[in-house]
């Protein structure tokens, strides 16, 4: 990697401090399924722009909570709306950095392309060197980018680590640290096949990486425990971080906890339970606890 643009004290953050990275990046697609758990039903609004300023309160509200903080989470992912909007009269990630001490990271996929080899590979993103240097202005420290595995298809399991390696190669050449989410569904009918398959690509690819370049995985929560260890040791690997995938908080902080030297990037276990209608008590309350259950298992 070109570290000179890369914070290295925020690189030192995520690579070596306890706590786990939250993600809340729900984009266009998921919104609305993301507000009406929230409490806030479609009727509230008639236009994207209008759905976008109410999830923007809902993640401010998230992101102001007095237990939001960098001393149990270490980085963010944000949608890039999120990224473009305020809080507290900074931008987003301003605010992350300096006043919460989180790191801010920005989801850069534009969604998935149609099932194909069992693969959901991400579609075409030729706006990328756009969206980076608009990135870079707003001081984003990394990315995030989401392919989704749904068979155990060597074929499209290796085409889906070839594309994430890709864009990730564009990505650390721009100066920023990659999350690389090749996803297993959590409903795979063979997800230890596939898991095996998806360990293998992705050695190959982090033993080609040439010096100086790092990348951070998100993967799904593995079948088998420490199933990761070799890229949690992996000198090419900034850290592990695994997604929640549909499974409940419950499940999966109890499936996080058997696997060592990982660490959460939960979305929908994040929120789990949080709604409009709490008073800000009941719901710094139930955020705070949320947190802490996620960082005990990231750190178990």
């Amino acid at each position: 990697m070109k570290s000179v643009a890369v914070n290295e004290e925020q690189l030192q953050k995520i690579r070596t401090s306890p706590g786990f990275v939250a993600a809340l990046d729900q984009s266009g697609g998921s919104t609305p399924k993301a507000l009406r758990l929230y409490g806030i039903q479609e009727n509230t609004w008639s236009s994207d722009e209008e759905m976008f300023t109410i999830v923007h309160q809902m993640r401010t509200r998230i992101i102001t909570s007095p237990g939001f903080n960098g001393e149990r989470i270490i980085g963010a992912i944000l949608f890039e709306n999120t990224m473009e909007r305020e809080i507290e009269g900074q931008s987003t990630a301003d605010y992350l950095w300096n006043v919460k001490r989180v790191v801010p990271f920005l989801k850069v996929d534009k969604g998935l392309a149609a099932e194909k080899d069992g693969v959901q590979l991400m579609k075409p993103m030729p706006t990328l060197g756009a969206l980076l240097d608009k990135a870079r202005a707003k001081r984003i420290f990394g990315t995030k980018m989401r392919s989704v595995i749904k068979q155990a298809d060597e074929a499209g399991i290796k085409d889906i680590v070839l594309q994430q390696f890709e864009f990730g190669q564009q990505i650390i050449s721009a100066d920023f640290v990659p999350i690389l989410e090749p996803e297993v569904d959590i409903h795979c009918p063979e997800k230890a096949k596939a898991e095996q398959l998806l360990k293998a690509a992705i050695l190959e690819k982090l033993n080609e990486l040439p010096a100086g370049q790092f990348v951070m995985l998100k993967l799904t929560l593995p079948e088998q425990d420490d199933f990761y260890a070799d890229f949690v040791t992996h000198h090419r690997v900034v850290r592990v971080v695994a997604l929640s995938g549909g499974y409940s908080r419950e499940e999966a902080n109890k499936r996080l906890r058997k696997q060592h030297g990982l660490v959460a990037s939960f979305s929908r276990a994040l929120v789990e339970g949080l709604t409009a209608q709490q008073s800000d008590a009941e719901f710094n309350a139930m955020l705070d606890k949320s947190i802490q259950s996620i960082f005990d298992a990231s750190n178990a």
